[in-house]
């Protein structure tokens, strides 16, 4: 589990295709903390590390499924890619952000983006089946970040971004027609679901 606080940010340093897809990753986590097997979520993604190594900059590898890739924005990566990263829940830690999983519901889209004083507001169209488990000031996590919506028109939905945001993560990187990775709030999941059985 995870909680949207994004606490490193990433890059792919290569991809190799061979039966699964593997990635792999430049960070600034120290590879004698992580162990084998451990997850990590990049770009929202929740991945299983199945190597590690310093040289040249501390690294870790993932395999990535097909399936992964087709209801993600993994197949987009590429050398360079710059990556939300953010290590697994441990018991004790500060839960700042919301509850995260890290399985990728859908991609939606960047929509619009406009400037409002210090923050930017973004805009973001999403598959219709996934519209209606995001609520005005529910949470959604977008490429891994834990994220507040603002309002719900449709399958479009609104959030704005701080300054620090913007820094801290890969956030301050994007443009419209970008594809982002979309995670529904695990609450939203249950109750629609409850709801079908009523």
């Amino acid at each position: 589990m995870f909680t949207g606080i994004i606490t490193d940010i990433g890059h792919v340093l290569s991809l190799e295709r061979s039966g699964d897809l593997t990635a792999k990753i430049a960070t600034r986590y120290d590879p004698a903390g992580i162990d084998i097997g451990a997850s990590i979520a990049c770009n929202g993604v929740c991945l299983t590390v199945t190597a590690l190594g310093e040289t040249p900059q501390p690294w870790f590898s993932v395999d990535i499924s097909a399936e992964t890739v087709s209801k993600t924005n993994v197949g987009e990566w590429a050398a360079g890619t710059r990556l939300n990263l953010e290590r697994a829940l441990k018991v004790g830690d500060e839960l700042g952000g919301h509850i995260v999983s890290g399985h990728v519901d859908g991609v939606a889209t960047v929509a619009s983006v406009t400037d409002e004083g210090d923050s930017t507001r973004l805009v973001f169209d999403v598959p219709d089946a996934l519209a209606r488990f995001i609520a005005p000031k529910g949470s959604v996590a977008l490429n891994g970040t834990s994220l507040t919506v603002n309002e719900v028109e449709g399958s479009r939905f609104g959030v704005n971004f701080i300054p620090h945001t913007k820094t801290a993560t890969t956030w301050g990187d994007v443009k419209m027609g970008d594809a982002v990775n979309l995670e529904i709030d695990t609450l939203a999941r249950y109750v629609a679901r409850l709801q079908d059985w009523a």
